[in-house]
């Protein structure tokens, strides 16, 4: 027999983006305001029974003395946190690009969380670009090469303010759905950028990312941010869901509580984020026992 008690409930963010900056009209970003608006998401959070908050990247717009306020408000959420950084996290003075993953919390760039009997795969997006590895790194010497070559094809996403992931890292993300699937466990993927359907805001390398994780049973949902405008599709029996920037309007907000059941995925969009409620195929739905 089923139960309709949420298996999982994660309070989400994407792209606050804070910094002392004044706004960006043409982009309809409002820097300071982001300080607000996430008190205004804690306080929510604080409010409901949570297994975890996820900032899917891009706390920051800029500037290294930006990251204190924010944290300073996350520090505040009654539940634990999952952070990761997106591109604009990596906007700050080259001596501190090493300190940007500890500054969060994170115990490496990519890593596997286990929770309430599921997984979440953090990945990072950044791995290959132009911003997180330093001056003269290999890694953002591939990442010249590969949007080039990018570039020469003409693709919508090759763009300096995307990234790539390396071999190894999808090695080690098909290894982790590997082992879930083995333990007839299920996994949610989180991200900075998405990966599917494609844009111009996609992953470098998307489409190989994704057609990994649609062919695994075990993976029910991949979610990020990056793109502002926010985004759902389903794939092979996998939602893709890209949330929302905080960082654009100046008074909407935008956040969401993610609920999953053992045979769907609600979410609860406050602000900007609208609700939604995304069935998990049979094949995908959720075991009745509880771990």
């Amino acid at each position: 027999m089923t139960t309709d008690t949420p298996r999982l409930r994660l309070g989400i963010i994407a792209d606050p983006q804070y910094a002392d900056l004044d706004p960006n009209s043409r982009l309809n970003r409002h820097f300071r305001h982001s300080l607000a608006k996430l008190r205004e998401a804690v306080t929510r959070f604080n409010a409901q029974d949570l297994d975890a908050v996820v900032v899917l990247g891009d706390l920051i717009d800029r500037d290294w003395e930006s990251l204190a306020p924010v944290l300073e408000i996350l520090d505040t959420l009654d539940a634990p946190r999952i952070l990761l950084p997106g591109n604009h996290d990596f906007l700050v003075e080259p001596d501190r690009l090493a300190e940007v993953h500890a500054a969060l919390g994170m115990p490496a760039p990519y890593h596997e969380v286990r929770l309430k009997g599921l997984r979440l795969l953090v990945t990072d997006g950044n791995e290959i670009s132009l911003f997180a590895p330093p001056v003269g790194d290999r890694k953002r010497l591939e990442a010249e090469q590969r949007l080039a070559a990018m570039k020469a094809r003409d693709m919508a996403n090759a763009n300096t303010w995307n990234a790539g992931i390396s071999d190894l890292q999808a090695g080690w993300i098909a290894e982790r759905l590997a082992a879930a699937e083995q333990a007839g466990e299920r996994v949610i993927l989180l991200g900075h950028y998405p990966i599917y359907p494609p844009t111009d805001h996609v992953l470098w390398g998307a489409e190989d990312l994704t057609d990994m994780v649609t062919a695994s049973p075990a993976a029910i949902a991949y979610l990020c941010g990056h793109d502002h405008r926010g985004n759902c599709a389903e794939r092979d029996d996998v939602h893709f869901i890209n949330f929302c920037g905080m960082v654009d309007t100046e008074h909407d907000n935008a956040f969401a509580i993610l609920s999953l059941f053992d045979d769907r995925i609600e979410i609860e969009g406050h602000g900007r984020e609208p609700s939604r409620r995304l069935p998990l195929a049979p094949a995908k739905a959720l075991k009745n026992h509880h771990s």
